[in-house]
């Protein structure tokens, strides 16, 4: 999306903050084919890439290739798990999830013909043609289990994916978040993706007033995963600017959470305001996807907000819903502000970022939910 300069969106920033017209801002609307709305996409299925039948003997070639190998997954990678015809196209898909309209749902993955192992060999090797994984939690996953263990959000020990309420929209610590569905749940938890930019114009439009608020850092918790030497939260605005790009970065739980922190200090009213204002429009201009049983859901972290309805499950383990997820750091992705950095843990062009990774932290690459 097109944005001013660094440092005409200074100025701007700062007449929208203290201009002569209460309430106004003069930053300009969002725009570019990450801006859309679901009402827009809905109509057509371009964004799916579809696998075929030559594409499918590829990959599994490709698994073959690495089993006998004897190579250690943690080091899978595009030279291990070659795909001499479709690496190249999913490259170019890389390409257009980052540059492009934001998401890409990849379809046709036959899950069920696989072993639990295979299947993370495989979703591990395509997830190397698009980035670098980097851990998900405190606990080193670099493959994660988005799966009911029985637990609520009320539990501090537990995340809101390891439960079968609404997730609210958010953004991850990476790139790019990738989800696997290997099982779908009895009804509901419907993938709801929105993109930030249709949401800043939106809100731009209806309360200008609201834009510099989102534009000022935000308290965020770090719920109980600190990095050694920092503090149980960390503070970024809603919508940040650097070298020609909006990136966004939303946490409707953990904004919240953050106000049970010691030092934190209460919303201000207008900040209430926007945040609510943010979810609103959020699920105005959401596309929602019901995943298929080996979709691959692609999201650029930093120009698309996502959520989950609220689903039932079956009561047996193995039928429950199950989707294995990625998060990625890409050698070639946008420059990012340097307040990124207290999440990121680097804003280094070409170097891996993002992740969580605490006093202890040990890469893992589990099999299974835990």
């Amino acid at each position: 999306m097109h944005i001013p300069g660094d440092g005409e969106m200074a100025g701007l920033l700062q007449d929208s903050a203290g201009g002569s017209t209460p309430g106004a801002t003069t930053l300009p609307a969002a725009n570019g084919p990450s801006v859309w709305t679901g009402r827009d996409l809905s109509r057509s299925n371009d964004w799916i890439f579809h696998l075929t039948p030559r594409d499918i003997d590829e990959i599994d070639h490709a698994a073959r290739h690495f089993r006998d190998s004897g190579v250690d997954l943690f080091r899978i990678a595009t030279a291990t798990f070659p795909l001499p015809r479709l690496g190249p196209r999913l490259v170019a898909l890389q390409r257009e999830i980052i540059t492009g309209r934001g998401f890409a749902l990849i379809r046709g993955l036959p899950v069920q013909n696989y072993d639990r192992t295979t299947v993370a060999t495989i979703y591990m090797g395509l997830g190397r043609y698009f980035g670098d994984p980097v851990s998900q939690n405190a606990k080193g996953h670099l493959l994660g289990h988005i799966k009911d263990l029985g637990h609520t959000r009320l539990d501090p020990k537990y995340r809101g994916y390891q439960t079968t309420e609404e997730l609210r929209y958010h953004t991850d610590s990476c790139d790019i978040v990738g989800l696997l569905c290997l099982a779908r749940a009895k009804s509901g938890g419907l993938s709801s993706i929105a993109s930030a930019g249709a949401i800043f114009n939106e809100i731009r439009r209806r309360r200008p007033d609201l834009i510099p608020v989102l534009t000022e850092p935000f308290y965020i918790s770090r719920n109980g995963e600190i990095p050694a030497g920092k503090n149980p939260w960390y503070r970024i605005p809603v919508f940040n600017f650097c070298e020609g790009h909006m990136t966004t970065l939303y946490a409707a739980r953990d904004v919240r959470t953050a106000q049970l922190l010691d030092g934190v200090p209460s919303f201000t009213e207008a900040q209430r305001e926007a945040l609510d204002l943010f979810l609103l429009v959020a699920e105005e201009v959401s596309l929602k996807m019901d995943f298929n049983v080996g979709d691959i859901q692609l999201l650029h972290n930093h120009d698309i907000v996502h959520a989950r309805t609220e689903f039932e499950d079956y009561p047996e383990d193995e039928r429950k819903r199950h989707l294995l997820r990625l998060w990625l750091s890409v050698p070639n992705g946008r420059p990012l502000p340097p307040c990124f950095a207290e999440r990121y843990g680097t804003v280094e062009l070409g170097a891996v970022r993002g992740g969580i990774v605490c006093p202890g932290t040990q890469l893992t690459i589990p099999l299974d939910a835990e």
